[in-house]
């Protein structure tokens, strides 16, 4: 296996340290590199300021074979990268006639008149190689130092990716020899991270050195994604498929995907399967479970309706919870859980009804029912199956892990379902 060649990011400009724009650019960049076997190792955001673009700079070649930097190289004061690129290389501004060639006819072909602002955009260090970028007037550089590559680009989003696409990346490929690197991930559900991790403890520690494994926990999910380095990407890809192979005795219960699968897609290709619809009867998520379920292009295939009884009088008069049950149960409670979902179901004439009835929070909770308490229900052909979740404190988070344990509930009764009707 070749070494691996290791790439850093760094964006310039005041805006992203201000919040004020959403750095989008080094993910995409990250994402790409690692496409043609290039590991990033570090992304950095700095400001408009020459000392802390040439501290990045200097910080950067000890670590990276190649810099990747974005943003500016704009015809105003503020856009600073090519005067910083003259200090760290030693070399000084001249016009490139073949940058300003293109700058020109740039602007001719949209009948614009060039100032003296944009004409400086031609002006560039002397020793680096010109990258002409043919979305915009911003040319990209190619510089070399100390066995690594600089990299200059706009920080415009799309004239980035054009240039990354059409010029940057061939040339690294010609320029480095690569590996291939891989990434395949085994979604999880119902478990959390340091339990998952004691699990599977045997296996991660058997890990062969070059595949790597990274828990990346997210409301009630854990996404494991093995990262794995070689030579042959046939190989490595079998390699990687092996690993996954002996995980999944371990924790198949939890595991609900792989790669790209999100919990509402495998549902809606559960219930396609099936032959089956839903609806959903909700109260502390206030239409979000709807929300996601219908967020799939084609759920309409499967999705009947939703009702929001956020009241106890919807909950009567449209669901048909009974009085009772609310007076003796209150509203958080399995017994009205089961009957919002029980009475969607018959509403909407579905095969399956989701029913979620909680404190979200911030305030509305008591000692024995706190904010975070959360029943939800499914109901079935055959019958309703209940669960009772402790949530946060963070209403937010609360609306969002409602929902996902609500799915999940979901998946697991279809598939329960299935394995009997077998």
């Amino acid at each position: 296996m070749n070494p691996t060649v290791r790439a850093e990011i760094i964006t310039i400009g005041d805006e992203i340290l201000f919040g004020q724009i959403v750095d989008t650019n080094t993910q995409w960049i990250g994402s790409e590199l690692t496409g043609i076997g290039v590991r990033t190792v570090r992304k950095t955001s700095v400001g408009d300021n020459k000392h802390d673009i040439l501290s990045a700079f200097s910080d950067a070649w000890k670590r990276a074979d190649i810099v990747i930097v974005t943003g500016g190289l704009g015809p105003t004061k503020d856009d600073i990268t090519k005067h910083t690129f003259c200090e760290y290389f030693g070399s000084t501004l001249k016009m490139n006639e073949d940058a300003l060639a293109h700058v020109t006819a740039f602007f001719a072909k949209r009948g614009r008149a060039m100032t003296e602002l944009n004409i400086q955009q031609a002006a560039l260090p002397d020793n680096c190689t010109y990258i002409p970028n043919q979305w915009g007037t911003a040319p990209g550089m190619w510089f070399e130092k100390n066995g690594v590559v600089y990299v200059s680009l706009p920080g415009v989003p799309y004239e980035m990716k054009n240039l990354m696409e059409f010029e940057i990346l061939p040339r690294l490929k010609a320029r480095f020899t690569l590996n291939v690197i891989q990434h395949k991930s085994v979604r999880t559900i119902g478990i959390g991270e340091s339990f998952l991790a004691e699990k599977i403890a045997p296996w991660e520690d058997a890990l062969p050195a070059h595949i790597k494994l990274a828990y990346l926990p997210h409301f009630g999910q854990v996404k494991l994604r093995l990262t794995g380095t070689g030579s042959d990407a046939v190989s490595l890809n079998g390699e990687l498929q092996d690993q996954v192979n002996l995980l999944l005795p371990m924790i198949e219960e939890h595991v609900y995907g792989y790669d790209l699968d999100e919990l509402e897609t495998v549902i809606g290709a559960l219930l396609v399967k099936n032959n089956a619809t839903v609806g959903t009867a909700e109260s502390c998520t206030g239409g979000f479970l709807a929300h996601r379920l219908t967020n799939i292009p084609g759920s309409s295939a499967y999705f009947e309706g939703s009702v929001v009884s956020y009241s106890n009088s919807i909950k009567m008069n449209v669901l048909g919870v009974s009085e009772d049950t609310l007076i003796k149960h209150g509203a958080v409670s399995e017994a009205t859980a089961i009957e919002m979902a029980e009475g969607a179901r018959k509403l909407l004439n579905t095969t399956y009804a989701l029913a979620t009835t909680g404190i979200a929070g911030p305030d509305g909770g008591t000692a024995e029912k706190p904010v975070g308490t959360v029943w939800i229900a499914c109901a079935t052909p055959t019958g309703t199956v209940t669960q009772l979740l402790k949530l946060a404190n963070v209403r937010s988070i609360n609306i969002e892990m409602a929902s996902t344990y609500a799915l999940n509930l979901l998946r697991k009764t279809i598939r329960k379902e299935e394995k009997i009707q077998i």
